[in-house]
């Protein structure tokens, strides 16, 4: 028979290696669980390192690999409109580049008939909308064209920028034209009162998020509109022009509608340029 004293060695090597075994259970689970951890991390940085040379590279094969994206750069998005959405009033310049600066200070000069406007556009604060500002005003977007409405009730604004209102006289088309693509809305004064106070420069859209193109406006007096257009810029001359247009009054072709009508007193942009960013 076995005796008490050999149950007991036994009953303390069977208790030993059944911790020696759970033991080597836990470091299996550590080592296991370590190297789940460590071959994740592993697919962040290839992910990571796809995106860098997605970026870097761009697609374009005459580029060297070394080539990184500019400091201060924004990645911006400009929707091209359906070839079946574009009515004759579209003109279309091709798109800008979806890489835009995010650093600097711009001067756009608006060049017209009754003499020069100019405004200051900080480009930290709109990057893509300077972005694609300054890319329709290189492809001569805004030459020639006049400023189409102006409302001197309840806001003060004087809206330009289509490029189809050109020529002798008005149509019923005026107000409808742009370019061949949209962009977000940027910059909205959502904590300013009034949101347009006089010598801002904002972008007019159709009231959708993101229906943001080539028309603008003038502020010549403090307007409480929603805060829902992209600030551009601020005046920093010849606000007397605009003014005196709104001296004049209007026809008041869109007062059914969207207020005001065309400027009685005639705006022509001649040329609209912007300068290359300054520090």
């Amino acid at each position: 028979m076995t005796s008490t004293r050999e149950r007991q060695r036994a009953a303390a090597r069977a208790r030993l290696e059944k911790d020696m075994a759970e033991r080597a259970g836990k470091a299996r689970k550590r080592r296991q669980t370590q190297a789940i951890i460590s071959a994740g991390a592993v697919l962040v940085l290839v992910v990571a390192g796809t995106v860098w040379l997605a970026v870097t590279l761009g697609g374009d094969d005459d580029k060297p690999a070394t080539n990184t994206a500019a400091a201060g750069a924004s990645e911006c998005v400009y929707n091209a409109l359906p070839t079946d959405q574009r009515p004759p009033t579209i003109k279309d310049v091709g798109v800008p580049s979806n890489q835009q600066s995010g650093t600097g200070v711009q001067t756009m000069t608006i060049d017209t008939n009754l003499g020069p406007i100019t405004a200051k556009v900080d480009r930290s604060l709109v990057p893509c909308t300077a972005g694609s500002f300054s890319y329709l005003a290189e492809k001569n977007f805004f030459d020639n064209t006049k400023c189409h409405r102006l409302v001197t009730e309840g806001i003060k604004v004087l809206q330009c920028g289509d490029p189809s209102a050109t020529g002798n006289g008005w149509r019923d088309t005026d107000g409808q034209g742009g370019p061949s693509y949209r962009l977000p809305e940027e910059n909205l004064p959502t904590d300013k009162r009034p949101p347009y106070p006089e010598g801002v420069i904002a972008m007019a859209n159709s009231g959708q998020p993101g229906s943001t193109g080539s028309q603008f406006f003038i502020v010549y007096g403090d307007s409480p509109l929603d805060p829902a257009y992209t600030v551009l810029g601020t005046v920093t001359g010849g606000l007397d022009i605009v003014k005196d247009v709104a001296k004049a009054g209007d026809d008041g072709a869109f007062a059914a509608q969207a207020g005001g009508g065309h400027p009685k007193k005639e705006v022509v942009i001649k040329d609209l340029t912007m300068s290359a960013p300054q520090s």
